[in-house]
């Protein structure tokens, strides 16, 4: 495994739990670490341990988004790899318990954040001829939870990876989602006596960490990969859908037009 050095690394989410862990490592591997995150406190603390430089940031926002890339451009010179790592939940469900405000708070911060994120770094990654995002997604995104929204959001971000892979590989930009199960982190603090006695199969930040440093050697791109305390490390592998006569479009700028293929080579 290729260890990442000697980069400018922008991490969201990156004052607590995974993003702390990945902030840690990169800054002790002599990259240039950018904290993204709303938690001024605990970023700002974060920063004066690692040496790393923090950027309050609310990626519910686009403009913020642009906020926390450009100060790492500014500072640094570049931007070489972007770990879109916050997220939360909602505790909220259809029905009676409904709370339209944290349905809109979890999509702001699981979903509106990475595309707006890789809509930020995508100017700057794409004029230093490449780079590389990660977005932590979940392994939530490839099976039903009780946490619906939750879920929900995990689809979408692991649909977006997939789909933005060839996008943007023509750019020299790969994207890949790291899609962890149960991990030590505040999100799930208060249910770790339960999944403890459950007997669950619960994962340390430092292991994604080891996984988000695999994912960014490996050459691929537009892949899901889980991150399982009780399995190893590896791409999902879907199920293929082939669409006839895909192939006769093409997609340019985020449209599509009509190609005519000539006849005997339809597939």
């Amino acid at each position: 495994m290729a260890l990442l050095n000697d980069s400018v690394v922008l991490i969201t989410g990156g004052a607590g739990g995974i993003g702390a862990a990945a902030v840690r490592r990169f800054a002790a591997r002599g990259n240039q670490v950018v904290i993204a995150d709303l938690d001024r406190d605990r970023g700002e603390a974060l920063a004066a341990e690692t040496g790393a430089y923090f950027v309050r940031t609310d990626v519910r926002d686009l403009a913020e988004n642009e906020a926390a890339v450009a100060a790492a451009v500014e500072r640094f010179g570049r931007l070489d790899v972007v770990h879109l790592n916050a997220g939360t939940i909602a505790s909220t469900s259809i029905g009676e318990s409904f709370a339209p405000d944290r349905y809109r708070h979890l999509m702001g911060v699981n979903l509106d954040s990475v595309v707006y994120g890789v809509q930020a770094a995508h100017g700057p990654l794409k004029a230093a001829g490449g780079g590389r995002i990660v977005v932590t997604a979940s392994a939530t995104g490839m099976r039903p939870s009780y946490e619906v929204f939750y879920a929900a959001s995990k689809h979408a971000v692991v649909g977006l990876v997939r789909s933005l892979g060839p996008l943007l590989e023509a750019e020299g930009i790969r994207i890949n989602a790291l899609c962890p199960g149960l991990v030590d982190t505040p999100l799930i603090a208060d249910r770790m006596a339960e999944l403890n006695r459950a007997g669950m199969a619960v994962s340390d930040p430092e292991s994604v960490v080891d996984a988000l440093e695999t994912v960014l050697a490996d050459p691929r791109t537009g892949l899901a990969w889980l991150v399982m305390a009780d399995r190893p490390l590896a791409p999902f592998e879907f199920a293929d859908l082939p669409v006839a006569r895909e192939k006769n479009l093409l997609f340019e700028n985020g449209g599509v037009r009509a190609v005519q293929i000539p006849e005997g080579n339809q597939p």
